[in-house]
């Protein structure tokens, strides 16, 4: 067997357990090492810029939909979690909610906690003064929900808070945006990363607005900024100013810059138009002029607009959908008659609880009291019998048109498919769990029995519970049980429709939290209203790592108006459905909010009684949306916020070696660090795989995630407790200074330098300097003489001590000139630092300098047109000589009044600059004493060479 040293362990344990500087290629790697993301050079940049600064409060990362902001976010989340700084919070939509929990636990090994209502307050009842404060989960929560507990979010030290879809505050500067404003309060002060694919929509200022959030001291007030930069003549110069000032905070790449890196699919569209039975047409009529009724009984006044806009979906959704909801109205009527009110059951429709929380305009529900009920007794006996009529009516309609017209379009669908390259499977949405069932039992009716798998909010069924039992029982040893039933049911789910089953029929909860590449055909039973989700369903196939074109089929009813006008525009104008990259940013990014998006559309429903008042309406939607559109603000983004494609794609290659060679390294002493506690190299050994028998228990290790997955490995990861523990014992194993040889000659590693330079001997001191400071960081100091005079480069070295090798025992004299030559390194080391840190000190400077400027500016601007009011009047009054002289008296008088406003301001001007100048200074001092920092020096080892 291959020899290494205790020397050599403890070198690698070092390299491998080293706190880099956070914004290098190195330090990135550590964190990298251990997560399964198929790093693209894009991604990495964008994570690095995120870091590059020390003092910096956060970032804005604006990469255009598709390009993976989630992993860019990851990527710089995961690199705290190494560091130990585990105070991290993200707030996103949420819809997304479980999406980014599954990215963490699948991709980066990174547990988190959903906190909303139930966790919180089940937490505060377990004794938890904040719930909050949470050190080993990453904390996740809606921005209702973030902003409702503004004040228990103020007071945690949090290292680090990522806002996904952060173009929600782009408005934060105004007055009445009351969530933005308690976000921003709560959260002053904390790194912050933005992610938005729409970071400039509609108005410069919502740049203003976004910057603000991640730190204050940017640029001056909001008036400053609108007359500095909004109310401006020369649009070039205005775009070339702000794109010198975002340089620093906002990092922006479009998908045309890396398609030498990522290969993107098209999509291609069909429609399958149905004509509804009688019966259906007949029931859908009743129900949708029940719900225009003034007065409704079954709906809880304060949530009538939410709940009817349900009831609409279901309705469209089938037959068998709204008839068990049409008995929960019922339930309800028949116990308000007794007296009592009860909550309406709406659970078959998944994501009502969501709806419920995004909702803001909800209302205190006010109860029924005995007065009013024998007031109403009439009219609610009238409802309740009407409804019974409808729930007749949907009970014995046993098929439903859009259901048979559904075989058809699978196979439609299938040999699209097949003829793109494809395989036969896919997802079918729909927006209910009866519609779901029914589905189930149609397509196990027509040739699909045996096939079938669920994915909804619950998973109950029998099918799905033998599913999961199994998948337990296939990973009880290999680490996928997370634990969490609802993850695992999605895990367990996912890999039966990967490995066996060809359809998935979803609900709203297969949208999140999945990927389901494997897959190319998605259907769309029932059309959300939200444009977001439907990107959002869709992009569970159509994503990175999808390898054939994807089919997407939508249903449109030919009998309803609405429903073709709502096909019409996300087709036409949000684009959706085509295309190679679906909706664009400046399209999806033009509605403020899905949810508000989808409240517009119900109601268009809920208040047009006629084909022309619906055609009227969304008529005037559209319009509204081209205005959102502006081409304007597209070439101001495009001008500001984009660099060129020449610039990108140099950065980008350069980003692709460094990541690659860093990477390279660092699975290379990993490997060492193996095969000296005794592992063995495996085939295919181009995979990096390791053996490694300890007692009866024999595991097969792999460096690489996607070989692990591949060949049924153990991926190698950080927090494996073996490997933790070796770690820990290299490390505080003492070292006195050694004698070794290394073997070049026989090892399979091949230096060129060390052929050139035959026999070579000398004396290797290696050192760690540590600093603390406004960061931490350690550096590995290499100091060497050889005998004949040779210098060695790290690289060098580091490849020496990768050889084989054998202590040679412990006699090693003092040598003078290595001191020497030790404290110009680690002199050297320190000045680097220290450079480091005055760069990022300059770069702080020069944006306070900006920012006081500005604020001076701001005040020059009102003296300027105090002046320039004060000469018109003067004007006026030197051609008003015709004027009686009580009003020439007057004019003079209200001209002096100026002058001596004008030098009042100009006092206040120079008392307020001077305040400017005072918080200028202020703020420098304190950049300026988190650059205090402090340096220790831990003397690793010293060995005497030779290398034969």
């Amino acid at each position: 067997m291959t020899s290494y040293t205790s020397y050599q362990a403890r070198y690698f344990a070092e390299q491998i357990t080293l706190k880099r500087p956070q914004s290098s290629y190195d330090s990135l790697a550590s964190a990298m090492s251990g997560v399964k993301v198929d790093l693209n050079p894009h991604q990495v940049d964008a994570a690095l810029f995120a870091m590059k600064s020390p003092l910096s409060t956060g970032a804005l990362m604006a990469d255009e939909v598709g390009l993976g902001k989630t992993i860019e976010a990851g990527l710089v989340l995961a690199q705290y979690w190494a560091e130990r700084k585990r105070h991290i919070l993200l707030i996103v939509p949420a819809a997304l909610r479980t999406q980014w929990r599954s990215e963490l636990s699948e991709k980066f090994y990174i547990d988190s906690i959903l906190m909303e209502s139930t966790s919180f307050n089940k937490l505060k009842k377990e004794g938890y003064f904040n719930p909050f404060d949470i050190k080993n989960q990453v904390v996740i929560c809606s921005y209702n929900f973030a902003a409702r507990k503004a004040d228990e979010l103020r007071r945690i030290p949090w290292d680090l808070v990522i806002i996904d879809e952060a173009h929600r505050l782009r408005n934060v500067y105004k007055s009445n945006n009351v969530t933005g404003k308690r976000l921003k309060d709560a959260l002053q002060g904390r790194k912050k990363l933005l992610l938005t694919a729409t970071p400039l929509q509609n108005n410069l200022m919502e740049l203003y607005g976004l910057v603000s959030l991640i730190d204050d001291h940017v640029f001056g007030d909001a008036k400053t900024f609108r007359e500095m930069y909004v109310a401006v003549n020369n649009a070039e110069l205005r775009n070339r100013n702000l794109r010198a000032r975002l340089g620093s905070f906002c990092k922006r790449t479009l998908r045309k810059q890396v398609t030498e890196y990522v290969r993107y699919t098209r999509r291609h569209p069909i429609l399958q138009e149905y004509t509804p039975t009688t019966s259906e047409e007949e029931l859908y009529n009743f129900i949708s002029d029940y719900l225009q009724t003034d007065k409704l009984f079954a709906l809880p006044e304060g949530q009538r607009t939410l709940i009817t806009m349900v009831l609409r979906k279901l309705l469209a959704s089938s037959s068998f959908a709204i008839a068990g909801t049409l008995n929960s109205l019922i339930s309800r009527l028949e116990e308000l008659l007794k007296g009592v009110e009860t909550d309406l059951d709406l659970q078959d429709y998944d994501t009502f609880d969501e709806l419920n929380d995004e909702g803001d305009d909800i209302s205190e529900e006010v109860k029924m009291t005995e007065e009013d009920l024998r007031h109403n007794r009439e009219g609610i006996l009238r409802e309740l019998e009407q409804l019974q009529k409808f729930a007749n009516l949907a009970s014995n309609i046993k098929t439903n048109a859009k259901g048979d017209n559904l075989i058809f379009a699978l196979n439609q669908g299938f040999d699209k498919i097949e003829g793109l390259g494809g395989q036969r499977k896919a997802v079918i949405f729909t927006e209910s769990r009866r519609t779901q069932e029914y589905l189930f039992n149609l397509l196990s009716n027509n040739g699909y029995a045996g096939q079938i798998v669920f994915l909804n909010g619950m998973n109950n069924d029998d099918i799905s519970k033998q599913i999961y039992a199994d998948w337990k029982e296939r990973h009880k040893n290999d680490g996928a049980i997370s634990g969490s039933r609802q993850a695992d049911m999605k895990s367990a789910i996912v890999e039966e429709f990967r490995s066996h089953a060809c359809i998935l029929i979803g609900t709203e909860a297969a949208a999140e939290g999945i990927n389901l590449q494997f897959c190319s055909l998605v259907v769309n039973y029932d059309l959300p209203w939200n444009p977001q989700r439907i990107e959002q369903r869709i992009g569970r196939c159509h994503r990175y790592g999808q390898k054939n074109d994807v089919v997407v089929i939508n249903f449109v009813n030919r009998k309803n108006a609405a429903d073709r006008r709502v096909y019409e525009l996300l087709a036409q104008k949000f684009r959706l459905f085509d295309g190679v990259f679906g909706s664009s940013d400046d399209v999806l990014g033009s509605i403020e909010s899905g949810v508000d998006f989808e409240k517009r559309i119900a109601a268009i429903y809920q208040n047009c009684k006629t084909a022309e008042e619906i055609q009227t309406q969304f008529d005037q939607l559209q319009a509204e949306l081209s205005e959102q559109i502006q081409e304007k603000m597209v070439r101001a983004r495009q001008s500001i916020l984009e660099n060129f494609d020449e610039v990108v794609a140099s950065r980008l290659k350069e980003c692709e070696t460094n990541t690659v060679a860093s990477l390279d390294k660092f699975t290379q002493w990993i490997y060492y660090f193996f095969m000296i506690h005794g592992a063995e190299r495996v085939e295919p050994l181009e995979q990096w795989r390791l053996k490694f028998t300890d007692g009866d228990i024999e595991r097969v290790y792999n460096l690489k995630w996607k070989d692990a997955e591949q060949e049924g490995d153990t991926f190698l990861r950080r927090e494996d407790p073996l490997y933790e523990s070796w770690l820990a014992e290299a490390i505080e194993q003492p070292l006195p200074p050694a004698k070794i040889r290394f073997d070049h000659t026989h090892s399979e590693r091949n230096i060129s330098f060390l052929n050139a330079h035959p026999n070579l001997r000398g004396i290797l001191s290696i050192d760690k300097l540590s600093y603390e400071g406004i960061g931490e960081e350690e550096h590995l100091v290499f100091s060497v003489i050889t005998q004949d005079g040779t210098e060695m480069d790290d690289d060098t070295i580091n490849g020496m001590l990768e050889l084989p090798a054998v202590l040679l025992g412990n006699d090693v004299q003092e040598n003078e000139a290595l001191q020497t030559i030790r404290q110009q390194r680690l002199d050297l080391q320190r000045q680097q630092v220290e450079e480091s840190n005055k760069q990022y000190y300059l770069e702080e400077c020069d944006k306070l300098d900006a920012y006081s400027e500005d604020l001076k500016e701001g005040l020059q601007r009102e003296l300027k047109e105090l002046k320039k009011a004060i000469t018109e009047k003067k004007k006026l009054f030197r051609a008003s000589t015709s004027l009686p002289l009580s009003e020439m008296l007057t004019m003079k008088d209200e001209i002096n009044k100026l002058e001596l406003r004008q030098k009042k301001m100009q006092r206040e001007i120079y008392a307020r600059e001077d305040e400017i100048d005072d918080e200028k200074e202020r703020l420098q001092e304190e950049v300026r004493r988190k650059l205090e920092g402090n340096c220790t020096i831990q003397n690793i080892m010293v060995i005497e060479f030779e290398v034969i």
